[in-house]
């Protein structure tokens, strides 16, 4: 019989961590994670819970004599883990900083250890993704197994039927630029509501010839007071990297995303001004406005390790 050693593997969440291959996954999907970041992610994984120090890091990643920056290195490997993994700093659900000592990973961990025959032939199984895989019965026919063969980016169906972004469908761009056209698109929001109190003797005049004038009139009143200082809220919890920035505002979006909407008619608000094509223009292009604010938050938007880490 051939030797037999253990690849390890774990799973945490939706991800699976192979050293074997050097693989993260999500949900089946590959995740791009270069070998320094993977390499610190598996110390993590195979010590869940348990402080790992950045000397233990260092020594690991970088032989005794080799002259690097180690602080910035070290620095950079994680925040690409925190990528990958859609985390963050402030608010951590995988890799928490302990400062000035190290990191911790915070997620459940489930180490699975698969078999991998070496140097004989390996045999067939009823089960590519199976982790105790059983070998073919003899005279079974292969044929039945032949959708389990594919890769598993093709048994998911999720991929095909997601609508909302992920960090990792998202590209990797530079804090300052995300930073500032999310701040861009706030202060064009507190522009609206702000214009459209300053001009309710206008706009009531133009709503007086649709149906139900007084209550969108009275509707659109309570809903710049109220989204004022909301959009104020998320300005300055963006502007100061407040902790757990990412997941508040996403947990909010939902809320905003009903109320964007409808603000994208607000160019018709202008008509005394400009021509109904303008308008309708303005329009499409603000109904996009809330799913682009959303992916600029996964990309690091309001992030604080965008800009101190």
């Amino acid at each position: 019989m051939g030797d037999l050693r253990q690849a390890k593997r774990y799973r945490f969440g939706v991800f699976e961590a192979d050293a074997a291959t050097g693989e993260l996954r999500r949900q089946g999907m590959r995740v791009k994670l270069n070998a320094q970041p993977f390499q610190i992610l598996l110390m993590l994984l195979d010590r869940p819970g348990q402080l790992i120090t950045r000397d233990e890091i260092s020594r690991v990643l970088w032989p005794e004599g080799t002259f690097v920056d180690y602080e910035h290195g070290v620095n950079s490997a994680v925040n690409r883990i925190r990528e990958a993994l859609g985390d963050t700093a402030g608010s951590p659900r995988f890799v928490e900083t302990l400062a000035r000592r190290g990191y911790r990973f915070l997620a459940p961990v489930e180490r699975i250890a698969g078999p991998i025959a070496n140097p004989n032939p390996e045999p067939k199984f009823d089960r590519i993704d199976s982790v105790n895989a059983q070998p073919l019965a003899p005279g079974e026919s292969s044929a039945a197994t032949s959708k389990d063969l594919e890769p598993s980016a093709h048994r998911d169906p999720q991929p095909r039927t997601r609508i909302l972004s992920t960090p990792e469908d998202l590209p990797k761009t530079s804090f300052p630029v995300v930073q500032t056209l999310f701040v861009l698109f706030q202060l064009m929001y507190l522009g609206f509501y702000v214009g459209a109190l300053a001009n309710l003797a206008e706009i009531g005049d133009l709503l007086s010839l649709l149906p139900m004038a007084t209550l969108m009139f009275r509707g659109l009143i309570v809903a710049a007071a109220i989204l004022i200082p909301a959009r104020a809220f998320i300005l300055c919890a963006a502007l100061f990297h407040a902790p757990g920035f990412q997941g508040k505002f996403l947990k909010l979006w939902p809320f905003l995303l009903v109320f964007d909407e409808l603000w994208s008619l607000s160019p018709f608000l202008l008509l005394h001004h400009i021509n109904f094509g303008l308008a309708l223009a303005c329009t499409t292009l603000l109904v996009y406005s809330p799913f682009a604010q959303r992916s600029l938050v996964l990309m690091g938007a309001g992030n604080a390790s965008g800009s101190l880490r």
